[in-house]
């Protein structure tokens, strides 16, 4: 029984008492059922009890022991106990809990996803760095991170769409085109240029692309290598970020915006909406009225518009897509940004709550011997994203980037993360599952299995997994689809990551501790039968949670 079919047998029982009149109570949507920190306690607890004492106009004890002597009459539980002041523990009869074993066989890939978000159509934007340089490692942790999150989130049930928005208009491009026009002329770099063996690269690239490019005067020469130079970039960051298995379904263009006359829309709508007004010859949007710390311009007295202006346009044109909510993840430096972009979601007509979610992250450093390696893109000597990858490798660089909480900062040890040794995370649990899977050969070698699955599930007595080596594992089993679905709803896939390193423990435990195949002439019996399920339901769920990472789950190490 998992913790979802509890949940119902609960509510179950919570109908049966109203429904006699002895609880005056309507049955909840939902109720909480969780592993309760003592497993002397039993194997689930709940507090529907005490939720339900105030509507029902009764002590939470008195609730709890109705709801208890129903729950006991309920199949596949053996004890409920009143615990404090009204707490339910939930004792599962033998062999209740080996049908998660099954469960989890049965649903393969499908298992731990839910619905809990279904009907949520959300436009993810991550990465998102200027097309000015290659993908350095504070993006990395974006690309690990931003990735892993539409993962989980489409496990619950979302509709989830990857952008990355491509600065390409602005100073900023024309600075990098002046760049490469100087590296292309044999100049110095502009000193707020951009530097880098790849300015040349890329600078030659353009040259050789383009016939004739250096004999043209210097403003055309300067839209060329702002232009080609940019859409270099843009395929460069495209393939390192395929390499690394993040794939967005949209490169949207700011200069789209401009060359639309999205701007110009954006603005009049805001007009319309009240929130405009002229001053000193510029054009402001009044996000005072929402919160901001100030009102920001729109349109400078010159005529040109402002970077704000164009997260105006980009924001209206998701919402014109159809997207219900937009979420955005940005670096530490953006953390000042929230309150104006929430202003200007208020000032277009809609509910910042509902409709935006913006998502700061810290940094990340890349440390060798043991001090951290300082970046400037300018200046050329980032570390970047490939070379994160040839230090540790690509499941390494994504598991040690989603398995902190993006609110922490975080040192990347390159020693660590490259040893093949159970301290560091993500082999330890790779090893989980690349040795559940030479369990598995094994015992297709001794005619128990057919490649690396179970027996069928007819054949399988899950009563017989009654050692605590064993519960302890099914229920750690049975946890995943919550797992998955709350690290969606609080947007924390590193909760992922740190439940496969348990999970991967104790299944470790459980091995050191029962013995699954037979040795030597001992045949096998209906308990070898339920331990491969329980080996195969472990594998399918260290596959799963790091499929969710984007990190594989090899079969041999």
């Amino acid at each position: 029984m998992t913790p979802e079919q509890l949940q119902d047998v609960v509510r179950t029982a919570v109908g049966a008492v109203a429904g006699r009149g002895a609880l005056p109570v309507e049955v909840p949507s939902e109720v909480v059922v969780e592993r309760p920190k003592n497993p002397e306690h039993g194997d689930y607890a709940t507090n529907v009890a005490l939720r339900l004492a105030k509507p029902a106009g009764r002590p939470p004890r008195a609730v709890a022991e109705l709801l208890a002597e129903e729950l006991q009459a309920q199949a596949g539980i053996e004890r409920v106990d009143v615990a404090g002041p009204g707490f339910l523990n939930i004792t599962l009869a033998q062999g209740a809990l080996g049908t998660i074993a099954v469960d989890a066989v049965t649903a393969g890939e499908g298992y731990g996803r839910t619905d809990v978000l279904a009907g949520q159509r959300l436009n993810l934007e991550f990465v998102s760095a200027n097309p000015t340089g290659p993908v350095t490692l504070g993006s990395t942790r974006w690309a690990a991170v931003g990735d892993a999150m539409a993962r989980l989130l489409e496990s619950s049930g979302a509709s989830v769409s990857r952008e990355y928005y491509v600065n390409d208009a602005g100073a900023q491009i024309e600075r990098f085109a002046r760049s490469l026009q100087a590296a292309a002329l044999g100049r110095p770099v502009p000193e707020d240029g951009y530097q880098g063996d790849y300015v040349d690269v890329v600078a030659q690239q353009v040259v050789g692309g383009t016939a004739g490019l250096l004999d043209l005067p210097e403003d055309e020469q300067v839209a060329v290598f702002a232009d080609r130079g940019v859409a270099a970039m843009v395929s460069d960051i495209r393939t390192t970020l395929d390499d690394f298995g993040v794939h967005f379904d949209t490169f949207f263009s700011e200069r789209t915006l401009h060359e639309s006359g999205a701007l110009e829309k954006a603005v009049a709508r805001l007009r319309e909406q009240g929130h405009v007004f002229e001053s000193d010859g510029a054009v402001w949007l009044r996000t005072t009225d929402f919160g901001d710390d100030k009102d920001r311009v729109l349109i400078k007295a010159g005529g040109e518009p402002t970077y704000f202006a164009a997260d105006c346009a980009y924001y209206l044109d998701k919402r014109s897509r159809g997207f219900d909510r937009v979420v955005i993840m940005l670096g530490a430096d953006h953390s000042g940004y929230v309150g104006r972009y929430k202003a200007l979601v208020a000032a277009a007509g809609d509910d910042p709550d509902a409709h935006l979610e913006i998502l700061i992250g810290q940094l990340v450093n890349l440390v060798k011997d043991g001090e951290p390696v300082r970046m400037s893109k300018r200046k050329g000597n980032f570390v970047l994203l490939t070379d994160l990858v040839d230090a540790v490798g690509r499941d390494a660089a994504r598991y040690a980037l989603a398995r902190a909480s993006v609110d922490q900062p975080i040192d990347i040890d390159a020693d660590l993360w490259s040893r093949q040794t159970n301290d560091n995370p993500v082999f330890y649990v790779q090893y989980a599952h690349a040795r559940i899977s030479s369990v598995l050969r094994n015992a297709g070698d001794l005619g128990l299995t057919t490649s690396l699955t179970p027996p069928a599930p007819g054949d399988v007595d899950v009563a017989q997994l009654t050692h605590d080596r064993e519960n302890d594992l099914l229920r750690a089993i049975g946890e995943f689809p919550r797992v998955l679905s709350t690290a969606a709803e609080l947007r924390a896939p590193h909760r992922v990551a740190r439940y496969l390193e348990e999970l991967a423990g104790t299944y470790h435990r459980f091995y050191d501790a029962c013995r699954v195949l037979p040795r030597g002439d001992e045949e096998a019996g209906p308990l070898t039968t339920a331990r491969l399920w329980l080996c195969a339901a472990t594998a399918t769920v260290l596959r799963n949670g790091l499929g969710v990472l984007g990190v594989s789950a090899p079969e041999r190490m």
